[in-house]
């Protein structure tokens, strides 16, 4: 579904990305996991048409995205679940979700508002709260609800357990588990090696900018190079 190749990007000439390959099926769940700095949110904004290469191609069913402007990005169905979950403070609870719908420019919508609702109960019982007065985890999953009510093909997550307590970043990843058993597509940046292994189907590592090591979920957490240098010490 979606084709990275040989993805390079820079900022004000530093490296970002260097040569970066990867893919994504459709119906897959991939963790893209690696210390901070290693160019994890470039790649995904890259994706979402955010940053502009300066070389290499990213296909999402062969058309080329990085020709395309972020809305015509997410018009067709890639939607981006930005770090720092980004709501708008000002707005209630329902006004964020419905602006979400703005992704969809003509294509039909998925479950909706009720479907946002029965994933996050807690947004349905808050939705005339200004989105500012709630809590972190409240508003991570206010992002999650945004982007699903713009019916994404493809969900781009970056870092969706971060600042979060324990409690709430399980309730946010038993949401997602059930996003997956119905079959949509994930690309997840994630700090918490184990909770993003435990999710995905594949993962690809990335460090300095490059893939260094990828494989299915299964074959990197019995992997003692990755449970040494990231497992370790990311999970904590």
């Amino acid at each position: 579904m979606l084709e990275v190749s040989d993805l390079q990007v820079r900022y004000s000439g530093i490296q970002a990305l260097r040569g970066v390959s990867l893919n994504v099926g459709a119906g897959e769940v991939v963790a893209l996991i690696g210390p901070n700095g290693a160019g994890k949110s470039t790649l995904v904004n890259a994706v979402s048409g955010l940053v502009k290469p300066a070389a290499g191609r990213i296909l999402m069913e062969g058309r080329d995205l990085a020709a395309m402007d972020p809305w015509a990005v997410s018009k067709s169905g890639v939607i981006q679940v930005p770090e720092g979950r980004q709501v708008f403070p000002q707005l209630n609870v329902l006004e964020n979700l419905q602006l979400g719908e703005t992704a969809l420019q003509g294509r039909p919508p998925a479950g909706g508002l009720e479907d946002v609702y029965d994933l996050f109960p807690v947004l349905k019982e808050r939705s005339a709260q200004l989105a500012g007065s709630l809590s972190g985890g409240q508003q991570q999953m206010l992002a999650i609800g945004r982007a699903l009510m713009g019916a994404p093909r493809f969900l781009l997550l970056d870092e969706p357990s971060l600042g979060l307590a324990p409690v709430v970043i399980a309730q946010v990843f038993a949401a997602l588990r059930k996003l997956k058993s119905r079959g949509m597509t994930i690309l997840l940046i994630e700090q918490n090696v184990r909770l993003a292994l435990d999710l995905a189907d594949r993962a690809y590592i990335l460090d300095q900018g490059k893939i260094v090591l990828s494989g299915t979920s299964q074959e990197l957490a019995a992997d003692a190079s990755v449970v040494a240098h990231y497992l370790g010490v990311m999970s904590e």
